[in-house]
């Protein structure tokens, strides 16, 4: 019967969310509360399980998306993800063309969250199409690939940095992990598939036809070596950090308690904010206040991203105190099927009936998280693992969907035929590649 209820609370959930068109974080408010009575807990323990859950994920991660946030922002904003892809797409040539813009979406991905990279590359994806008098889309796609992967996969975005903290799993090691399993997703939903779509014409080309510079501009352009290094910071940090440890011979307890220190994800991304306030900010030509105020709209722009969040923490820790967790723990062990399989198919799953990739993620994880925590798997490879199904199928209830069609001016069929195969791409080589990753370290 509990099973029952688990599976009726998490179909409830997503009728919230897809029919009754409820927000996320009021979903999992109410879907977490009404499952935690019917599951036995008492109604004034049921407040102290939701304070607790909220507590328990956001603690350990609200700076980080944050100061990720910022960092992303202001990158846009000072033009170092322009000046990234313009020099990619030159290093490249027109020969190179999609590998260039590949790259470019993987580089800037990683400090702007999706829908930022989106709206801000979309127009030079339409300006080098023009110029080279190539079909959007087909030079497109590999650069929107790399942004979604980076989006599912690679922190400090929200979801996976959200999953590292659920699962205690270790941020540098997912990182690393992350960036082998990107790797392969990447040019197979990108460059590859891209080439099968040379004869899908987009009809919005001429909105973004490249137009005169103007002769001046407000603030000075950071160099391309600064926009980067800034853009990459965190990342080179975190496997620094993680790496040198191991290769560092020394058994000084400070030493150690200060590279740990150093290299935790939280003090690697006040570094970098650091070093984008002066090189993006200061020394462009702005004034602190100005920066200030970019920050302050960055976090603006993700407050209900960290609301669903504590929502998931929330329905984590009804899990959890309900005695349900133990339950499913020693439910899904006798499945004949691999605990990452398992996490990838459900995960999908809900992904394919909510749309968004994070709510996906952070569902599946309340489910999951009773494996993880007994040892069966895994966490830094689990996190992957539902990282690639979030990204499985995006169709008509995913906002990503609709911002391809619209931008691109495809039909629904073409939509489907480029967007969604490419997010089923990225999904299921993800998928092989943590097996894969499994098979070699264990």
């Amino acid at each position: 019967m509990t099973i029952v209820l688990i599976g009726i609370s998490i179909c409830l959930l997503i009728l919230c969310i897809t029919y009754l068109k409820i927000n996320a974080f009021l979903s999992f408010l109410l879907v977490s509360i009404l499952s935690g009575l019917c599951l036995g807990i008492a109604p004034d323990q049921l407040i102290i399980t939701v304070e607790k859950g909220i507590a328990g994920v956001m603690g350990s991660l609200t700076l980080i998306i944050v100061l990720g946030a910022m960092l992303g922002k202001i990158v846009a904003e000072s033009g170092a993800a322009e000046i990234i892809a313009v020099q990619m797409v030159r290093l490249m040539g027109e020969k190179y063309l999609q590998w260039g813009l590949m790259l470019t979406g993987f580089v800037v991905g990683i400090p702007l969250f999706y829908g930022i990279g989106f709206v801000l590359l979309v127009p030079l994806i339409f300006s080098i199409a023009y110029r080279y008098k190539l079909p959007a889309v087909y030079i497109g796609l590999p650069m929107l690939a790399a942004l979604s992967v980076t989006h599912g996969f690679i922190p400090p975005h929200p979801s996976p940095v959200a999953l590292v903290a659920l699962f205690h799993a270790d941020m540098g090691l997912t990182l690393i992990y992350g960036l082998l399993i990107a790797v392969p997703a990447i040019v197979l939903g990108g460059p590859l598939f891209g080439r099968y779509l040379k004869n899908m014409r987009s009809s919005h080309a001429s909105i973004f036809q490249p137009k005169e510079e103007a002769a001046s501009q407000e603030y000075k352009q950071p160099s391309v070596r600064i926009s980067l290094l800034v853009a990459m910071l965190p990342v080179l940090l975190i496997i620094l950090f993680t790496l040198l440890p191991y290769v560092l011979v020394t058994d000084h307890v400070t030493v150690l308690q200060l590279l740990k220190f150093v290299g935790s994800p939280t003090v690697v991304m006040v570094l970098a904010i650091v070093v984008a306030t002066y090189f993006l900010g200061l020394k462009t030509g702005r004034s602190m206040t100005k920066v200030m105020a970019i920050y302050e709209s960055a976090v603006r722009d993700i407050a209900m991203i960290l609301l669903i969040i504590a929502g998931s923490g929330i329905f984590k820790q009804v899990m959890e105190d309900s005695g349900v967790s133990l339950l499913l723990a020693n439910t899904l062990q006798q499945l004949p099927v691999s605990p990452l399989l398992l996490a990838w198919l459900i995960t999908a799953v809900i992904r394919g009936c909510v749309g968004s990739a994070t709510v996906a993620a952070l569902t599946a994880a309340g489910v999951l998280l009773p494996m993880v925590d007994r040892g069966q798997v895994d966490p830094n490879l689990m996190v992957l693992a539902i990282g690639a199904g979030s990204l499985m199928f995006s169709h008509v209830n995913d906002a990503g969907f609709w911002l391809f069609k619209e931008y691109f001016g495809l039909s629904v069929k073409d939509t489907i035929l480029s967007w969604s195969v490419m997010e089923t791409i990225v999904s299921v080589v993800g998928l092989l590649a943590v097996l894969l990753l499994q098979l070699v370290l264990y």
